[in-house]
């Protein structure tokens, strides 16, 4: 094989994959126990798997494993069975790929395997988005070893599925295939209901170019899947999903950034000072960043339709600037128990992660870029947690 062939052949697609399924490996050789890889906690477990727990309190992970196995009988070992079902992309996948490999005692690896390929396709998706607007494909490794796709792999949470289908589906955008976008966004609502901010952007677009049949088609297909397993949920479990979190989960805030400044309220100046470097670093800044750009695209927007001002292609308004606002506001308002949890806010704000990137090699912005590379750092965390949890 050529040195072009093998440089082709190694790329971030590859290495993500490769490098969680080292640490899977570590992980189930060093706790013997191969259920640590769905973080089962000890107080919501059935009897028969107290044997397996990874904590006391276990992980989000244990929701979607009991899920995959138990599907609705499931509810007694669910904090908030709605809130936990209404993410059922995850595990009907991982249930499918059980029954391939012989049966719920592989349900864990199952898991795993739709993980592995979720983090492999989404992040070869960014690759492909990079370089459709010129820019290099190795900026996509931030993504792929970032604690919210990477970490939530390990972890076998519903993000790594949830904003692979989202990355796909604004590759699509890219390419202008409206349906298929919002059919991705669509199926991608059905592994976490934090994308469908991407669906509203999507349709807020469209609205601005008064396009009403590629935003029905966007509202109907990029939420018409999540809507209708809401009234499904409500029959089964007479409850929407629709909240801000598991248990002890608190509300979204209404004044912004008031999770963060909570923190010190509710919490301690110590907790708050030790927290603030990761937050400011990994959370703030991206949001305030992207806020002053979506300011600067409604500012340009606005001289260019009232001041003759000339317009480039990539200034004023565009969908990306509607996919980074609407993640970067909502993020104002998160709620204090996520700000709180730094793995909780790192898996939350992969929505604006994924928007930023997008938007930045939209803009030819590489310094930004190189910038969102700093995300792989917060692998960190999941193995600190790991360590910390170790028998």
């Amino acid at each position: 094989m050529s040195r072009l062939q093998i440089a082709d052949f190694v790329r971030p697609a590859l290495i993500a994959p490769l490098l969680l399924l080292v640490y899977a490996y570590v992980l189930v050789v060093s706790y013997d126990n191969p259920l640590a890889l769905v973080t089962i906690g000890a107080r919501y477990a059935p009897s028969f798997l107290d044997a397996y727990a990874y904590s006391a309190e276990g992980y989000d992970g244990q929701s979607v494993y009991y899920i995959a196995r138990f599907g609705w009988e499931a509810i007694p070992y669910l904090d908030v069975p709605a809130y936990r079902l209404q993410r059922i992309l995850l595990p009907v996948l991982g249930a499918a790929q059980a029954r391939l490999m012989g049966g719920t005692e592989s349900l864990h690896y199952a898991l795993l395997i739709v993980n592995l390929l979720a983090l492999s396709g989404g992040t070869l998706a960014l690759e492909r988005l990079l370089e459709h607007f010129d820019t290099s494909r190795w900026l996509a490794l931030g993504y792929g070893l970032s604690v919210g796709v990477f970490g939530a792999a390990r972890l076998t949470t519903t993000e790594t599925l949830a904003y692979g289908l989202v990355i796909a589906a604004l590759l699509s955008a890219a390419y202008h295939r409206v349906g298929w976008a919002a059919a991705l966004l669509g199926l991608a609502g059905l592994a976490k209901e934090t994308t469908l901010i991407f669906v509203a952007a999507y349709g807020l677009w469209w609205a601005g170019q008064r396009d009403a049949v590629r935003l029905g088609m966007t509202l109907a297909l990029g939420g018409g899947p999540f809507a209708l397993w809401q009234i499904v949920l409500y029959g089964q479990v007479g409850a929407f999903g629709v909240g801000s979190g598991g248990e002890q989960a608190t509300s979204f805030e209404l004044i912004p950034l008031m999770g963060v400044l909570r923190i010190l309220a509710e919490g301690s100046l110590s907790i708050f000072l030790a927290l603030l470097p990761i937050l400011f670093i990994f959370v703030l800044l991206p949001t305030l960043w992207a806020l002053s750009q979506v300011w600067r695209d409604v500012r340009t927007e606005w001289a260019s339709q009232h001041r003759d001002y000339p317009r480039t292609e990539r200034s004023g308004i565009s969908v990306w600037t509607c996919f980074l606002g609407l993640n970067a506001l909502v993020m104002l308002f998160v709620p204090f128990s996520t700000y709180r949890e730094i793995l909780g806010i790192l898996r939350f704000i992969v929505g604006l992660q994924v928007a930023l990137i997008a938007y930045a090699a939209f803009k030819k912005q590489r310094r930004v870029l190189i910038y969102s590379t700093l995300w792989a750092l917060t692998s960190l965390f999941v193995i600190l947690s790991d360590a910390a949890s170790a028998p």
